[in-house]
């Protein structure tokens, strides 16, 4: 009998959901999913698509707001980084995806499933960069 783990349906439904979610935003919106545009572009305090910007952005605080609440042990912080480290870690990754012209969600996520050859080449350079660092630095 096959035997599948708990951690391996979380992350086959987490990947389903998140799969479904980029799918009706394509559809809905005519728009990619990247997290790093939408949340640069609410920040601009332009009209027109500043709701739906801001009920995605609310719908992703609530989720984990509601993970924290249902599966608190997936957010626990097992690093112990000073918050200098931290702060640096968060900028060092926001200037990537402004240099990179998008982050994980919308490269990786998005652009890989439409074949786009940047999405492909960005994405490959964020799992290098990844692997060189936890290389160099250590987790």
């Amino acid at each position: 009998m096959l035997s599948i783990n708990s951690e391996f349906l979380y992350a086959l439904v987490g990947g389903l959901l998140i799969g479904l979610a980029v799918t009706i935003m394509l559809l809905a919106k005519g728009r990619v999913t990247g997290i790093s545009g939408i949340t640069y572009n609410f920040m601009l305090f332009r009209k027109g698509d500043r709701g739906w910007r801001g009920a995605f952005l609310f719908g992703l605080v609530i989720g984990g707001v509601c993970l924290s609440i249902f599966y608190p042990t997936s957010l626990a912080n097992t690093l112990d980084y000073s918050l200098s480290r931290v702060a640096l870690a968060g900028f060092l990754v926001g200037y990537g995806t402004l240099l990179g012209n998008g982050c994980t969600s919308g490269h990786g996520v998005c652009g890989i499933s439409r074949f786009s050859l940047r999405s492909i080449s960005a994405t490959l350079t964020f799992i290098a960069i990844g692997v060189l660092v936890v290389f160099l630095v250590g987790s």
